[in-house]
């Protein structure tokens, strides 16, 4: 298979590569996403990147790449390759995958949501290679999950497959608000932020997050490992959710809050154990990839297109995550 282009689009940079037949990135870059100078520069800086990343490849490769690959955040319509919505890049209804198409004189482009497209590459890839059934959890500024099966990621009916951070977890008037209009969610209780901002209100620190909880754990802190009993026991009354009704045979956990390694590790295994009665407890990794998650799995939607279209070529090109040959 040729080489494709693979783009990571997060709120403030943009990680990019040449992915070649073997799945190896090469010429890998990392450019602002500008997103200080409104929704319309970051789309330029998607598409002058991605014509740059064209240039390359026919210097590389001598032809250009046979397909692109693109995960975004937000809300996502993989059919029509379509933005519906992005609040930290000011983005609505934007047709992306036919601007980039446009812009590379008709390479055909993959679209995908940027947690559901970095746990493809975990299953496939990294953490979770070789399970048929697998459940990623990103735990970052939000709570956000992918859903694989037999080689491809679980998208559901309406795109939001996957959204773990928003099972309530805690109920009543004292269950923090989350941004999503509910109370007591997942991510309000177990993401780093949720982390972060409790520690910071125990230590009387306003600069305190996350990672100086874990340090301060390490250490013996008492106040600091209250906060992160509580985080840990909210995260796993979640994943048992989530484990109850999708019984993956691996859980891999990702994202900043799992940087904290056996530190978060030990007693969330332990706490999901206890939690269980009939089910089967999976195995319980941590997130193999790291950063270069998003754009492998930006790969493997370009690759997985261009294998799409050659078993059927009357496929749409917005089947994108089924398995590659």
């Amino acid at each position: 298979m040729k080489h494709v282009i693979a783009l990571d689009v997060g709120g403030t940079g943009i990680k990019a590569a040449l992915m070649g037949a073997d799945t190896t990135l090469v010429h890998e870059t990392l450019r602002p996403t500008d997103r200080d100078q409104g929704p319309d520069a970051v789309v330029a800086r998607i598409l002058d990147l991605a014509a740059e990343l064209r240039d390359q490849g026919e210097k590389e490769f001598g032809e250009p790449a046979a397909a692109v690959g693109v995960a975004i955040p937000g809300v996502v319509d993989t059919d029509t390759g379509t933005a519906v919505y992005a609040a930290n890049l000011g983005w609505r209804d934007l047709p992306l995958r036919d601007l980039l198409s446009r812009r590379l004189g008709g390479t055909p482009v993959a679209l995908g949501h940027d947690v559901r497209t970095g746990g493809l590459a975990e299953g496939r890839l990294g953490a979770g290679r070789g399970a048929d059934r697998f459940l990623f959890v990103a735990l970052g500024t939000g709570i956000a999950g992918a859903i694989g099966i037999e080689g491809r990621v679980e998208e559901g009916a309406n795109g939001s497959a996957g959204e773990i951070g928003h099972i309530a977890v805690r109920r009543g008037p004292d269950a923090p608000e989350c941004g999503c209009g509910g109370r007591g969610c997942l991510e309000t209780l177990a993401s780093a932020a949720a982390v972060g901002r409790a520690w910071a209100a125990a230590s009387g620190d306003p600069a305190a997050d996350a990672a100086a909880c874990a340090r301060a754990v390490e250490a013996g802190d008492a106040r600091a490992r209250r906060v992160w009993q509580e985080a840990v026991d909210a995260l796993a009354d979640g994943l048992v959710v989530g484990l109850t009704l999708l019984d993956p045979r691996t859980l891999i956990v990702g994202g900043g809050l799992a940087e904290s390694g056996e530190t978060l590790f030990g007693p969330l295994r332990a706490a999901v154990a206890e939690r269980l009665t009939f089910q089967k407890l999976p195995l319980i990794v941590p997130a193999a990839l790291g950063a270069t998650a998003g754009c492998l799995g930006a790969g493997l939607l370009a690759r997985d297109l261009l294998a799409a279209r050659a078993s059927t070529p009357a496929t749409a090109a917005t089947e994108s995550t089924e398995v590659s040959a």
